[in-house]
């Protein structure tokens, strides 16, 4: 998080009980920075030709082109009861209707964020353009990467289902996305890339993370996402549940937990561990949260790394010194594994 993330009021009863916790407020994780707004959109407009739906009904409903090859799409969806977007980066060959597909790379946000702010914060559009793949931005929203618990009953929002059926659905079947996929996170969307690589197992042929919470269940991980999840205006608990209480839905879903079932996907995770600012950061206080909450994931990267070298699983990981939990490190990482993302998923140079 970072003093450019927007603030929410909180709105649960409980919060004040949550920020008794002083130190999980201060090294709170999870927070995707947040740039200057992109550049005004063209309306949108009515699909022509009627897309194909997904299985649960999920279905476009509208197209904006936003630029030479790249388009917004409006997506009716089931599980999360409500119309989102997500953001379609597409070959220089790609056209409408043709028998060919492409490879597809996932690009998740941070919290507070949106399905612009990889556009907004990086070169990823020129990144995309070099290579033959399809790059696929969705709406995260605030819902931590998970089909939400909500004290058992389930229900929506359904994140989890939202990307893993419904936007891969209607990529494949509306916009030549092909089975070879990848996928990339920052923030809270680093740990939903190997979440959803561990939970899904052959989805991602590579899965690579900058700066998420890769041990959900660590010392003082619960109190932190709690909170995050707090100061943006949701009820923590509907999400996982209550820790301990519903310490397997927690195991479910963490990637510390899940990671045997990692093996064979290609894995790679980044983080800063020394809370000073790196190249290219603000030049911000010591106790900024920026700094202070890259120690805590850095530490918890640190432990991930552990359970992957016990378990023999291969994997590339950069447990860096210096840098802020912003997007001047993110885009450094994210530069260094695109071309083993675009290897992974046979993503050709043109």
């Amino acid at each position: 998080m970072t003093p450019s993330v927007r603030r929410r009021p909180l709105q649960v009863q409980w919060r004040r009980s949550l920020a008794a916790g002083s130190v999980a407020v201060v090294l709170v994780a999870g927070i995707g920075a947040v740039s200057a707004g992109a550049a005004q959109a063209a309306p949108a407009r009515t699909l022509s030709a009627a897309p194909v739906a997904a299985d649960t009904g999920a279905r476009i409903t509208a197209e904006t082109k936003v630029g030479a090859n790249a388009v917004d799409i409006t997506i009716a969806s089931p599980s999360l009861g409500k119309s989102v977007k997500a953001r379609i980066l597409l070959p220089k060959n790609w056209t409408r209707g043709a028998q060919a597909t492409w490879p597809v790379l996932y690009a998740f946000h941070g919290g507070q964020d949106d399905y612009t702010s990889w556009a907004r914060n990086t070169d990823i559009e020129a990144w995309a353009l070099k290579y033959n793949v399809i790059v696929v931005m969705p709406e995260g929203d605030d819902g931590s990467y998970t089909d939400w618990y909500n004290y058992g009953k389930g229900g929506t929002p359904k994140w989890e289902t939202f990307h893993t059926a419904e936007v891969r659905q209607l990529l494949e079947r509306n916009y030549g996305a092909g089975a070879l996929r990848a996928a990339i996170g920052n923030s809270s969307g680093g740990a939903g890339a190997i979440s959803y690589a561990a939970r899904h197992p052959g989805l991602f042929k590579y899965a690579a993370s900058l700066s998420g919470i890769l041990s959900m269940r660590s010392i003082g991980m619960p109190a932190m996402l709690m909170f995050t999840n707090a100061s943006n205006g949701q009820d923590p608990f509907a999400i996982w549940g209550i820790p301990w209480a519903d310490d397997a839905n927690w195991a479910a879903h963490d990637p510390y937990s899940l990671a045997p079932k990692l093996r064979g996907t290609g894995i790679f995770f980044s983080s800063g561990t020394t809370g000073r600012p790196g190249p290219g950061d603000p030049d911000v206080a010591p106790w900024d949260i920026g700094l202070l909450s890259e120690i805590a994931i850095g530490a918890n990267t640190r432990e991930f790394k552990k359970r992957m070298d016990a378990l023999n699983i291969p994997h590339t990981a950069h447990i860096y010194g210096d840098g802020r939990h912003n997007w001047p490190a993110w885009i450094r990482e994210a530069g260094f594994i695109w071309p083993t993302l675009m290897q992974s998923i046979g993503a050709r140079k043109v």
